[in-house]
């Protein structure tokens, strides 16, 4: 109290200090805290979907060094040249308004730094003598508090931009359709001066008012020297015109699934300016635009309830380049708010590969081992095929390319459904069955669910050698891959969905421009989920159709409605090289007789009816599991092959008939259906034996009219095999209109082509039936 009595004006100065800093404490600046708006971006830094803040308010965070240089030398220029040396007021600038205000009875110029204009744009004031000395106010308490580069950093986000646009770069994304990172002179002094009327300036509505104002940036820029009148007068050329302010959303539940994940989880991938949060993705602006483009294009063709779902995933990097969860997100009908790509589903088929792969692996079989293809009931499951019918004897390409049902069952069954659905879980892919149930062999025709998502990371092995992922939709998400299958099964499984995993087959291509693509389909029981999954190129993509609700949908499955979508895609997206293409080394080609599945070498000549060439592993050639040969001797006096003709069958008695037949019924039985004994001229079983019979005409197979050939690598030429069905007596071969030296007048026969260019292949009997195919064999 002494010190107070004998130092009055210094007493009365720290009262009056002491009491600003209690009012500043009592009543602090309004620096945003409000729950923060959110922009999700695509991998370029460009917004996908936007949501306001709790005002109601769209921004674009954006921070001074992500805008252009221009735009930020024309704010500091025209607005506030002394914004880095006044305390948040610039006193001159104040007293030059308040001697225009005295004189001309009106405010004329605010004389408002770029702090003063932050706390208008936080709490907006009247313009008036006590709206101002607030504003005045609450400027020093910033200043107090944040940096400069902060405040110009609220000033870019908040700034009036008008109607519900606020932020440099909302605005220039609005209404000029850009990063304000690429502004032009023109267009960052439109920008500049657009807050100090932001109704009254708008570029959309008052394109005329709006140049105007524009031009005095332009002149005083020039005007103070920091633009050259060049560049101004270049300027002053261009037209203020602009669109209404829209939004045009891109992967919307991609972008709702960040947005949720960001709320619930706080991901560290957010940085937050203001009150806006930006949350980046790794979704690729172009792919995403393909993929709904595509979509959108197919949609019409579908009944009105049916939706779609795809997703695109760079194989190597697991990263997602575009994510559409349902087919039109402005279509109520469609369950446009349900995303698909993470909706539990039926797998139907498309589970297969991976089975194969694990036999493979476990050394059950190779790429030409026989499967029967024929009625069976495992345990009381007595699983069909899709066209309720049954092709017999078949290889382990022939089964997976086919998608028959009973070869899948039967191998599940030798490996253990347990034992399957573990090494998928454990590598992301997990089957999601009823409460309380173990799984059984209906897994593999889709008795479980999983989505498509979890399909895609999970056909990722094909394409790098064996190793599952998952996908990654933000850019530091972690990296979690897992062993599906070992690299060589995954070699063999690809090339099985692709080429048809003949190790001696030139490539056949639909053309030229068209990527190689490995891709299988699967449908849902009662047509209720079509699915096609693949990979291609350095691309993982996969493809559902259905409704959200599960109904069915007749006539809906994998390879008629989602297949030729996934072939579309494939085909539009850009071109990339493949991943890890090369042959593992434990990867091989052997000659195998069929249907004994030896190789050649360690197979008698008497026995190998059948010869083929088979991917194997590790040099293991593994025999026909033991049960597939139980009419051996039959098998070895006649084989069907569904590309040759009957052998005839030496006469024999009825017992010995009946006996060999009771051994393989089924078989047989199931493949000699009355439609394919009139096709191939087999007569029905005599009280003798079975008798070759000679259809009227002949047919080539092996090579559809058409084909494009390409020696597979290492090669220069291609050989083809053809068989003539049908005919009788001996055959007699052409290739491009010459008889070849070696025809030998037997059915089969094979052609070496080195010369590109297209070429044709004729068979004439001794009857004068005759048939013909044409190809291509393209240059390497």
């Amino acid at each position: 109290m002494r010190w107070c009595r004998s130092h009055p004006w210094r007493a009365s100065f720290a009262l009056v200090l002491s009491t600003l800093l209690l009012l500043d404490q009592i009543f602090p600046p309004p620096i945003p805290r409000e729950e923060p708006g959110m922009v999700v971006v695509a991998r370029d830094g460009s917004p996908l979907r936007a949501w306001p803040d709790a005002d109601g308010v769209w921004r674009f965070p954006v921070t001074p060094d992500k805008v252009s240089a221009k735009y930020l030398d024309a704010l500091l220029t025209y607005e506030d040249r002394w914004f880095y040396w006044h305390p948040g007021v610039n006193p001159l600038a104040l007293t030059r308004a308040a001697w225009q205000w005295l004189r001309h009875g009106e405010i004329v110029s605010g004389g408002s730094t770029l702090s003063m204009q932050v706390a208008r744009a936080l709490e907006p004031v009247p313009r008036s003598l006590s709206g101002k000395l607030k504003q005045i106010a609450r400027a020093l308490q910033l200043e107090m508090r944040l940096s400069k580069r902060e405040i110009l950093t609220l000033y870019l986000n908040h700034a009036p931009m008008g109607g519900i646009v606020e932020g440099v770069e909302m605005a220039s994304r609005s209404y000029l359709g850009k990063s304000a990172h690429q502004l032009s002179a023109a267009e960052a002094a439109l920008l500049v001066v657009l807050p100090q009327a932001p109704s009254r300036l708008r570029p959309d509505r008052h394109p005329a008012r709006a140049q105007l104002y524009r031009d005095k940036v332009l002149k005083r820029m020039a005007q103070l020297r920091h633009w050259t009148q060049a560049e101004v007068d270049d300027a002053l050329i261009e037209k203020v015109g602009a669109n209404p302010p829209r939004l045009a959303w891109l992967a919307p539940l991609a972008a709702e699934r960040l947005r949720q994940s960001v709320t619930r989880q706080k991901l560290k991938n957010t940085t937050t300016s203001g009150a806006q949060t930006i949350v980046q993705s790794t979704l690729d602006r172009e792919v995403q635009t393909l993929l709904e483009r595509m979509l959108a294009d197919k949609v019409n063709q579908l009944p009105r309830f049916v939706s779609m779902a795809a997703m695109v995933m760079d194989s190597k990097t697991m990263e997602v380049l575009g994510y559409a969860g349902s087919a039109d997100f402005a279509d109520e009908r469609r369950f446009n708010h349900v995303d698909m790509v993470r909706g539990i589903r039926s797998p139907g088929s498309t589970l297969k590969p991976f089975l194969y792969a694990m036999a493979l692996d476990d050394g059950l079989v190779h790429s030409e081992s026989l499967l029967a293809d024929t009625p069976q009931s495992f345990s009381g499951y007595d699983p069909g095929n899709f066209q309720a019918s049954f092709s017999g004897p078949v290889s382990v390409s022939e089964a997976l390319q086919k998608s028959l049902n009973v070869p899948a069952v039967d191998l599940l069954d030798r490996i253990g459904a347990s034992r399957f659905t573990a090494r998928l879980s454990s590598a992301g892919l997990r089957l999601r069955l009823p409460n309380d149930a173990s799984p059984n062999l209906s897994v593999i025709l889709g008795g479980a669910g999983t989505s498509l998502e979890e399909l895609v990371g999970a056909y990722r092995s094909l394409a790098m050698a064996g190793m599952a992922g998952a996908p990654r939709i933000t850019p530091d998400a972690p990296v979690r891959e897992a062993r599906m299958m070992s690299a060589g099964a995954a070699f063999i499984i690809r090339n099985i969905l692709e080429t048809g995993g003949h190790p001696d087959q030139p490539f056949v291509e639909d053309g030229p421009s068209s990527p190689r693509l490995a891709w299988k389909t699967g449908t849902s029981y009662g047509f209720r989920d079509a699915w096609a999954v693949g990979v291609s190129g350095s691309y993982t993509l996969g493809v559902w159709v259905g409704r959200p609700d599960g109904t069915p949908n007749p006539g809906f499955f994998g390879a008629n409605i989602a297949a030729p979508l996934l072939q579309q895609i494939a085909l539009a997206l850009p071109r990339s090289h493949d991943y890890l293409r090369t042959q593992p080394v434990e990867v091989g080609s052997a000659q195998i007789c069929w249907p004994l599945g030896t190789a050649i070498d360690k197979t008698a000549p008497e026995h190998c009816h059948v010869k083929r060439s088979a991917w194997i592993l590790k040099n293991t050639i593994p025999p026909t599991l033991p049960d597939r040969l139980r009419a051996r001797g039959l098998l070895e006096t006649i084989w069907i092959d569904p590309k040759t003709q009957l052998r005839t069958l030496p006469a024999c008695d009825a017992q010995a008939r009946q006996k060999e037949v009771a051994r393989w019924p089924a078989l047989l039985e199931a493949w000699l259906t009355p439609q394919r004994q009139q096709e191939l001229g087999v007569s029905a079983w005599s009280a003798d034996c079975l008798q070759a019979g000679v259809a009227g005409g002949i047919k080539l197979m092996g090579l559809n009219s058409g084909s494009r050939l390409r020696a597979t690598p290492g090669k220069s030429s291609v050989l083809v095999t053809l068989d003539a069905v049908g005919g009788s007596g001996r055959h007699y071969w052409l290739l491009d209109g010459q008889q070849t030296e070696n025809a030998n007048g037997k059915k089969r026969q094979s052609f070496t082509i080195d010369s590109p260019g297209a070429h044709h292949i004729t068979v004439i009997d001794s009857l004068g039936h005759v048939d013909s195919v044409r190809f291509t064999l393209d240059k390497k």
